[in-house]
Protein backbone atom coordinates (compact mmCIF):
# COMPACT_ATOMS: atom_id res chain seq x y z
CA UNK A 1 0.00 0.00 0.00
CA UNK A 2 1.32 3.70 -0.79
CA UNK A 3 0.69 6.44 1.07
CA UNK A 4 3.29 8.87 -0.78
CA UNK A 5 5.44 8.42 -3.60
CA UNK A 6 8.54 8.58 -1.91
CA UNK A 7 7.80 5.61 0.73
CA UNK A 8 5.98 2.35 1.02
CA UNK A 9 4.25 0.73 3.89
CA UNK A 10 3.17 -2.95 4.32
CA UNK A 11 0.36 -4.42 6.15
CA UNK A 12 -0.15 -7.13 7.49
CA UNK A 13 -2.33 -9.99 5.38
CA UNK A 14 -4.20 -10.29 8.72
CA UNK A 15 -7.17 -8.39 9.20
CA UNK A 16 -7.00 -7.04 5.17
CA UNK A 17 -10.97 -7.45 4.84
CA UNK A 18 -11.51 -5.42 8.06
CA UNK A 19 -9.28 -2.94 6.77
CA UNK A 20 -11.03 -2.94 2.87
CA UNK A 21 -14.38 -2.01 4.71
CA UNK A 22 -13.40 0.28 7.52
CA UNK A 23 -11.94 2.41 4.35
CA UNK A 24 -14.46 1.70 1.75
CA UNK A 25 -17.94 0.66 3.14
CA UNK A 26 -17.90 -2.19 0.94
CA UNK A 27 -19.11 -5.64 2.35
CA UNK A 28 -16.81 -8.60 2.10
CA UNK A 29 -19.23 -9.91 -0.38
CA UNK A 30 -18.19 -6.92 -2.79
CA UNK A 31 -14.16 -7.99 -2.80
CA UNK A 32 -14.35 -11.96 -3.18
CA UNK A 33 -12.58 -11.75 -6.29
CA UNK A 34 -9.68 -9.82 -4.32
CA UNK A 35 -9.88 -11.77 -1.30
CA UNK A 36 -9.71 -15.00 -3.48
CA UNK A 37 -5.95 -13.34 -4.40
CA UNK A 38 -4.86 -13.35 -0.87
CA UNK A 39 -4.24 -16.69 1.40
CA UNK A 40 -6.32 -16.36 3.64
CA UNK A 41 -5.64 -18.01 7.34
CA UNK A 42 -7.91 -19.91 9.44
CA UNK A 43 -9.45 -16.87 11.65
CA UNK A 44 -9.30 -13.49 10.68
CA UNK A 45 -8.39 -11.20 13.79
CA UNK A 46 -10.23 -7.76 14.66
CA UNK A 47 -9.01 -4.79 13.62
CA UNK A 48 -8.00 -3.83 16.88
CA UNK A 49 -5.06 -6.45 16.82
CA UNK A 50 -3.41 -5.21 13.63
CA UNK A 51 -0.37 -2.89 15.24
CA UNK A 52 -0.12 0.32 16.62
CA UNK A 53 1.68 1.77 13.43
CA UNK A 54 -0.41 -0.06 11.01
CA UNK A 55 -3.49 1.68 12.68
CA UNK A 56 -1.65 4.92 12.63
CA UNK A 57 -1.48 4.50 8.88
CA UNK A 58 -5.16 3.01 8.56
CA UNK A 59 -6.73 6.51 10.17
CA UNK A 60 -4.35 8.41 8.29
CA UNK A 61 -5.46 6.96 4.81
CA UNK A 62 -9.04 7.13 6.18
CA UNK A 63 -8.59 11.07 7.16
CA UNK A 64 -7.28 11.60 3.21
CA UNK A 65 -10.58 9.35 1.89
CA UNK A 66 -12.74 11.39 3.52
CA UNK A 67 -11.29 14.72 2.54
CA UNK A 68 -11.44 13.79 -0.95
CA UNK A 69 -14.90 12.76 -0.81
CA UNK A 70 -15.94 16.23 0.63
CA UNK A 71 -13.91 17.49 -2.10
CA UNK A 72 -15.65 15.57 -4.69
CA UNK A 73 -19.02 16.72 -3.49
CA UNK A 74 -18.12 20.01 -3.13
CA UNK A 75 -19.37 22.44 -6.82
CA UNK A 76 -16.34 23.50 -8.29
CA UNK A 77 -16.02 26.91 -9.74
CA UNK A 78 -14.30 27.80 -13.46
CA UNK A 79 -11.48 29.40 -13.92
CA UNK A 80 -10.76 32.07 -15.84
CA UNK A 81 -8.67 29.28 -18.38
CA UNK A 82 -12.06 27.39 -18.49
CA UNK A 83 -11.09 24.18 -17.82
CA UNK A 84 -9.32 24.51 -14.68
CA UNK A 85 -11.65 23.90 -11.92
CA UNK A 86 -11.22 25.87 -8.76
CA UNK A 87 -12.40 23.53 -5.53
CA UNK A 88 -14.70 26.30 -3.33
CA UNK A 89 -12.41 25.20 -0.28
CA UNK A 90 -9.63 27.95 -1.62
CA UNK A 91 -12.77 30.78 -1.66
CA UNK A 92 -13.06 33.12 1.65
CA UNK A 93 -14.53 31.49 4.79
CA UNK A 94 -16.57 35.02 5.73
CA UNK A 95 -17.34 38.63 4.47
CA UNK A 96 -13.79 40.96 4.42
CA UNK A 97 -14.90 44.43 6.36
CA UNK A 98 -11.93 46.39 6.27
CA UNK A 99 -13.32 48.84 9.09
CA UNK A 100 -13.14 45.67 11.58
CA UNK A 101 -10.34 44.22 10.52
CA UNK A 102 -8.53 47.61 11.00
CA UNK A 103 -7.14 47.85 7.36
CA UNK A 104 -8.60 51.54 6.53
CA UNK A 105 -10.19 54.19 8.09
CA UNK A 106 -13.92 55.31 8.63
CA UNK A 107 -13.57 58.45 5.95
CA UNK A 108 -12.71 55.40 3.66
CA UNK A 109 -15.93 53.70 4.19
CA UNK A 110 -19.02 54.75 1.99
CA UNK A 111 -22.99 52.96 2.45
CA UNK A 112 -24.92 53.52 -0.59
CA UNK A 113 -28.99 53.55 0.20
CA UNK A 114 -30.49 52.90 -3.09
CA UNK A 115 -34.26 53.79 -3.06
CA UNK A 116 -37.23 53.93 -5.82
CA UNK A 117 -40.09 52.26 -7.17
CA UNK A 118 -40.18 49.06 -8.76
CA UNK A 119 -39.46 48.24 -12.31
CA UNK A 120 -37.27 51.70 -12.83
CA UNK A 121 -33.51 49.67 -13.13
CA UNK A 122 -32.51 49.98 -9.58
CA UNK A 123 -30.87 45.90 -9.85
CA UNK A 124 -29.23 46.42 -13.24
CA UNK A 125 -27.50 49.99 -12.29
CA UNK A 126 -26.00 48.43 -9.28
CA UNK A 127 -24.92 45.37 -12.12
CA UNK A 128 -23.18 47.95 -13.57
CA UNK A 129 -21.69 49.29 -10.48
CA UNK A 130 -20.16 45.79 -9.61
CA UNK A 131 -19.16 44.87 -13.46
CA UNK A 132 -22.29 42.22 -13.77
CA UNK A 133 -24.05 42.16 -17.37
CA UNK A 134 -27.62 43.43 -17.69
CA UNK A 135 -30.76 41.26 -16.93
CA UNK A 136 -33.56 41.67 -19.36
CA UNK A 137 -35.93 39.66 -17.37
CA UNK A 138 -37.06 41.43 -14.06
CA UNK A 139 -37.63 39.56 -10.87
CA UNK A 140 -38.74 41.42 -8.03
CA UNK A 141 -35.62 42.07 -5.42
CA UNK A 142 -36.35 41.50 -1.84
CA UNK A 143 -33.57 42.99 -0.50
CA UNK A 144 -29.49 43.14 -1.73
CA UNK A 145 -26.73 44.22 -0.11
CA UNK A 146 -23.35 44.22 -1.72
CA UNK A 147 -20.13 45.50 -0.81
CA UNK A 148 -17.08 46.62 -3.05
CA UNK A 149 -13.66 46.54 -1.80
CA UNK A 150 -11.31 48.99 -3.48
CA UNK A 151 -6.92 49.49 -3.85
CA UNK A 152 -6.45 52.90 -5.23
CA UNK A 153 -3.23 55.07 -4.34
CA UNK A 154 -2.09 52.80 -1.91
CA UNK A 155 -5.11 53.11 0.05
CA UNK A 156 -7.99 50.74 0.95
CA UNK A 157 -12.02 51.91 0.45
CA UNK A 158 -15.35 49.71 0.92
CA UNK A 159 -18.60 50.72 -0.23
CA UNK A 160 -21.78 49.11 1.12
CA UNK A 161 -24.93 49.37 -1.31
CA UNK A 162 -28.12 48.84 -0.09
CA UNK A 163 -31.52 48.69 -1.95
CA UNK A 164 -33.66 48.93 0.32
CA UNK A 165 -36.70 47.76 -2.32
CA UNK A 166 -38.43 45.35 0.62
CA UNK A 167 -38.89 48.35 3.14
CA UNK A 168 -40.79 50.13 0.60
CA UNK A 169 -44.08 49.23 2.25
CA UNK A 170 -42.26 49.81 6.01
CA UNK A 171 -41.61 53.17 6.91
CA UNK A 172 -40.02 52.51 10.64
CA UNK A 173 -37.64 50.03 8.90
CA UNK A 174 -36.85 52.84 5.63
CA UNK A 175 -36.15 55.34 8.10
CA UNK A 176 -33.36 53.26 9.68
CA UNK A 177 -31.99 52.35 6.58
CA UNK A 178 -31.98 56.19 5.98
CA UNK A 179 -30.48 57.02 8.50
CA UNK A 180 -28.12 54.34 8.33
CA UNK A 181 -26.78 56.00 4.54
CA UNK A 182 -24.18 58.52 3.76
CA UNK A 183 -25.14 59.60 0.25
CA UNK A 184 -28.44 58.27 -1.58
CA UNK A 185 -28.98 56.87 -4.81
CA UNK A 186 -32.76 57.63 -5.87
CA UNK A 187 -33.85 55.86 -9.09
CA UNK A 188 -37.28 56.62 -11.37
CA UNK A 189 -38.06 55.48 -14.77
CA UNK A 190 -38.16 58.24 -17.46
CA UNK A 191 -41.10 56.91 -18.76
CA UNK A 192 -43.20 56.34 -15.46
CA UNK A 193 -44.58 59.73 -13.66
CA UNK A 194 -45.86 57.86 -10.87
CA UNK A 195 -41.73 56.33 -10.42
CA UNK A 196 -40.77 60.32 -10.21
CA UNK A 197 -43.48 61.10 -7.57
CA UNK A 198 -42.32 58.78 -5.31
CA UNK A 199 -38.28 59.77 -5.67
CA UNK A 200 -39.93 63.20 -4.62
CA UNK A 201 -41.57 61.74 -1.51
CA UNK A 202 -38.24 59.95 -0.58
CA UNK A 203 -35.82 62.69 -0.94
CA UNK A 204 -38.20 64.60 1.32
CA UNK A 205 -38.32 61.83 3.84
CA UNK A 206 -34.68 61.68 3.78
CA UNK A 207 -34.01 65.31 4.63
CA UNK A 208 -36.65 65.34 7.16
CA UNK A 209 -35.02 62.17 8.98
CA UNK A 210 -31.58 63.75 8.31
CA UNK A 211 -32.90 66.95 9.80
CA UNK A 212 -34.08 65.12 13.12
CA UNK A 213 -31.12 62.70 13.44
CA UNK A 214 -28.84 66.11 13.83
CA UNK A 215 -31.63 68.36 15.47
CA UNK A 216 -32.18 71.20 12.78
CA UNK A 217 -34.69 73.29 12.87
CA UNK A 218 -35.17 72.71 8.75
CA UNK A 219 -34.85 69.91 6.40
CA UNK A 220 -31.18 69.95 5.65
CA UNK A 221 -29.23 69.13 1.98
CA UNK A 222 -28.35 65.47 1.84
CA UNK A 223 -25.88 63.91 -0.85
CA UNK A 224 -28.00 62.81 -3.03
CA UNK A 225 -27.71 61.77 -6.83
CA UNK A 226 -31.20 61.56 -8.40
CA UNK A 227 -31.43 59.31 -11.54
CA UNK A 228 -33.45 59.12 -14.46
CA UNK A 229 -33.54 55.34 -15.75
CA UNK A 230 -34.22 53.92 -19.06
CA UNK A 231 -33.35 56.74 -21.58
CA UNK A 232 -32.96 54.16 -24.33
CA UNK A 233 -36.59 53.87 -24.08
CA UNK A 234 -38.19 54.69 -27.44
CA UNK A 235 -41.64 55.85 -25.44
CA UNK A 236 -42.93 58.99 -24.74
CA UNK A 237 -41.05 60.47 -21.77
CA UNK A 238 -43.23 61.06 -18.92
CA UNK A 239 -40.82 63.53 -16.72
CA UNK A 240 -38.87 66.42 -18.86
CA UNK A 241 -34.98 67.33 -17.67
CA UNK A 242 -36.71 70.66 -16.90
CA UNK A 243 -39.19 69.48 -14.55
CA UNK A 244 -36.75 67.66 -12.64
CA UNK A 245 -34.94 70.65 -12.24
CA UNK A 246 -38.08 73.02 -11.51
CA UNK A 247 -39.64 70.28 -9.12
CA UNK A 248 -35.99 69.38 -7.11
CA UNK A 249 -33.73 72.17 -7.66
CA UNK A 250 -31.28 73.21 -9.80
CA UNK A 251 -27.98 72.45 -7.17
CA UNK A 252 -29.32 68.52 -7.34
CA UNK A 253 -27.08 66.01 -8.59
CA UNK A 254 -29.55 64.22 -11.60
CA UNK A 255 -28.24 61.99 -14.50
CA UNK A 256 -30.40 60.70 -17.31
CA UNK A 257 -29.08 57.50 -17.56
CA UNK A 258 -29.31 53.93 -19.44
CA UNK A 259 -28.55 50.50 -17.63
CA UNK A 260 -28.86 48.58 -20.49
CA UNK A 261 -26.78 50.67 -22.71
CA UNK A 262 -24.66 52.44 -20.29
CA UNK A 263 -25.56 55.72 -21.12
CA UNK A 264 -25.10 58.24 -18.01
CA UNK A 265 -23.85 55.51 -15.44
CA UNK A 266 -19.76 56.78 -15.23
CA UNK A 267 -21.41 60.27 -14.06
CA UNK A 268 -23.91 58.51 -11.56
CA UNK A 269 -20.92 56.66 -9.99
CA UNK A 270 -18.36 59.70 -9.83
CA UNK A 271 -21.07 61.52 -8.15
CA UNK A 272 -21.62 59.50 -5.77
CA UNK A 273 -17.75 59.33 -5.06
CA UNK A 274 -17.31 62.99 -4.83
CA UNK A 275 -19.98 63.79 -2.89
CA UNK A 276 -19.45 60.41 -0.26
CA UNK A 277 -15.32 61.73 -0.43
CA UNK A 278 -14.36 59.24 -2.27
CA UNK A 279 -11.77 59.00 -5.23
CA UNK A 280 -13.12 59.10 -8.79
CA UNK A 281 -11.33 55.66 -9.53
CA UNK A 282 -13.76 53.65 -7.55
CA UNK A 283 -16.43 54.17 -10.45
CA UNK A 284 -16.18 51.22 -12.51
CA UNK A 285 -14.39 52.44 -16.06
CA UNK A 286 -11.43 53.31 -13.94
CA UNK A 287 -10.35 50.43 -11.77
CA UNK A 288 -9.69 46.86 -12.70
CA UNK A 289 -11.98 44.44 -11.16
CA UNK A 290 -9.95 41.22 -9.57
CA UNK A 291 -11.00 37.76 -7.26
CA UNK A 292 -11.50 38.89 -4.07
CA UNK A 293 -8.57 35.86 -3.15
CA UNK A 294 -6.62 38.65 -5.26
CA UNK A 295 -7.56 41.30 -3.14
CA UNK A 296 -6.98 39.79 0.06
CA UNK A 297 -3.50 38.72 -0.94
CA UNK A 298 -2.78 42.45 -1.82
CA UNK A 299 -4.17 44.23 1.03
CA UNK A 300 -4.85 42.00 4.11
CA UNK A 301 -2.29 39.27 3.71
CA UNK A 302 -1.65 36.03 5.40
CA UNK A 303 -2.82 35.89 9.06
CA UNK A 304 -5.50 38.97 8.50
CA UNK A 305 -1.82 41.18 8.53
CA UNK A 306 -1.95 44.34 6.72
CA UNK A 307 -0.45 43.24 3.05
CA UNK A 308 1.42 45.39 0.30
CA UNK A 309 0.34 49.04 0.12
CA UNK A 310 2.85 49.76 -2.47
CA UNK A 311 1.18 51.80 -5.42
CA UNK A 312 -0.22 50.07 -7.96
CA UNK A 313 -2.99 50.31 -10.66
CA UNK A 314 -6.49 50.64 -8.87
CA UNK A 315 -8.57 47.77 -8.39
CA UNK A 316 -11.46 46.19 -6.70
CA UNK A 317 -13.23 43.12 -5.90
CA UNK A 318 -16.85 42.17 -4.90
CA UNK A 319 -17.28 40.66 -1.44
CA UNK A 320 -19.81 37.73 -2.72
CA UNK A 321 -20.54 36.86 1.08
CA UNK A 322 -21.63 40.49 2.18
CA UNK A 323 -24.48 40.40 3.97
CA UNK A 324 -26.57 43.28 5.67
CA UNK A 325 -25.75 43.68 9.14
CA UNK A 326 -28.80 43.08 11.76
CA UNK A 327 -31.44 45.55 12.62
CA UNK A 328 -29.62 45.44 15.54
CA UNK A 329 -26.51 46.55 14.64
CA UNK A 330 -27.90 49.65 12.30
CA UNK A 331 -29.76 51.23 15.34
CA UNK A 332 -27.11 51.18 17.44
CA UNK A 333 -25.13 52.71 14.81
CA UNK A 334 -27.85 55.60 14.45
CA UNK A 335 -27.81 55.60 18.51
CA UNK A 336 -24.31 56.37 18.36
CA UNK A 337 -24.15 58.88 15.44
CA UNK A 338 -27.30 60.84 17.47
CA UNK A 339 -25.59 60.71 20.52
CA UNK A 340 -22.74 62.36 18.86
CA UNK A 341 -24.17 65.14 17.39
CA UNK A 342 -27.29 65.87 20.13
CA UNK A 343 -27.08 63.73 23.19
CA UNK A 344 -30.32 62.80 22.88
CA UNK A 345 -31.68 60.07 25.69
CA UNK A 346 -32.93 57.95 22.61
CA UNK A 347 -33.32 58.46 18.70
CA UNK A 348 -36.98 58.40 17.64
CA UNK A 349 -37.25 55.86 14.32
CA UNK A 350 -40.60 55.70 13.87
Amino acid sequence: MEVNANQKIYLPVDGILELFNSLTGHHESDITQSAALITPLPQHPKVSNIPKTSMGIIKTVKGRLKQQDKRAASPCRSSSSGNRQVSTDRLPKRSVDLLELGLTKRRNCLRIVVLGAPKVGKTNILHRFLGKDFEEHYEPTVEDFHRKLFHIGGEAYQIDLLDAASERDFPAKRRLSILTGDTFLLVFSLDDRESFNEVCERLNEIKDARAKLLNLKHPTRVPVVICGNKADVTAPRAVRRSEVAEILGEDVAYFETSAKDGTGMDGVFRALATLGGLPGETSPSRHQLISILSYQSMCIGPRGRRGSRGLVAPCAAVDTLARRPSFTSDLRLVLRSSTKHNKPERCQIQ
